[in-house]
């Protein structure tokens, strides 16, 4: 009797252990899942970040006759990417591998002093501050990011600057590393032919032509820069740089840089 009520009870457990492994895939199915909808809510484009009201300098390039048409806005766009790539993705990266923020600290502070443009460096910081606003807002569950906005808030030694925010929420959300690079090129070019489209420079439809037709430039461009420390970090079109600079000199613009 003894030896049948010890059987059963083993029976109990190993059933109990069977009842919690099987919840495992579940669960990780589960937080799958979730992260899909984190992925593409932080790349909607209703989420109040700002980024609509900046062109990257493409008002600038079109006052200055440098963007004439849908070829020379292809072309622009393939230089805005890259210079993206070469120039912020390292500090995306970086702040994605290292989601913390002492780490981001430094690469706030590091991007600052990098950006040589006030029109765009006041740009970064825009989106920058903005976006941690919205994140800390949405992914409430996310304590670090309360945590982070509260302590930094209206300090000076920070900046906000855009490409760090942005690799640190999605380390915190859980991307990884590549999905956060591209995820952020992605937005630098989809705010670019948005703001062509408001120029009317381009149509809507012939918009959406266009960029799936500089998606394979841009994922060349991805694979290029992808995974490079800040140090590596350059300027590879300076000319994109001294047009957004004079962005503020305009005598009318619709955007901000």
């Amino acid at each position: 009797m003894e030896r049948d009520h010890s059987a059963l009870k083993k029976m109990r457990l190993d059933d109990t252990e069977d009842s919690a492994i099987s919840q495992v895939p579940a669960m990780a199915s589960s937080m799958n899942q979730q992260l899909f909808w984190s992925q593409w809510q932080l790349l909607d484009s209703i989420l109040p970040t700002g980024g609509f009201a900046h062109s990257y300098g493409l008002e600038a390039a079109m006052q200055s006759r440098i963007v004439n048409n849908q070829e020379d806005l292809r072309l622009f766009l393939i230089q805005v990417v890259d210079n993206i790539g070469s120039l912020l993705l390292p500090f995306v990266y970086c702040a994605s591998r290292s989601p913390d923020a002492a780490a981001w600290v430094k690469l706030d502070q590091l991007l600052d002093a990098t950006l040589t443009n006030e029109v765009g460096r006041k740009a970064s910081t825009s989106q920058g501050s903005a976006l941690l606003r919205v994140a800390a807002s949405v992914f409430t569950e996310i304590q670090s990011l309360q945590d982070l906005r509260r302590t930094f808030l209206g300090s000076t030694s920070v900046s906000f600057h855009h490409a760090p925010i942005f690799g640190l929420i999605c380390g915190l959300v859980g991307f990884d590393s590549e999905t956060t690079q591209r995820a952020y090129m992605f937005v630098a070019m989809r705010d670019v032919i948005s703001a062509a489209t408001r120029l009317n420079l381009i149509g809507p439809l012939a918009a959406s032509v266009l960029q799936h037709q500089v998606a394979p430039d841009a994922e060349k461009m991805l694979q290029k820069w992808r995974d490079r420390d800040v140090s590596e970090a350059s300027q590879t079109a300076p000319l994109l740089d001294a047009l957004q600079g004079c962005h503020a000199y305009m005598f009318s613009r619709l955007f901000c840089s």
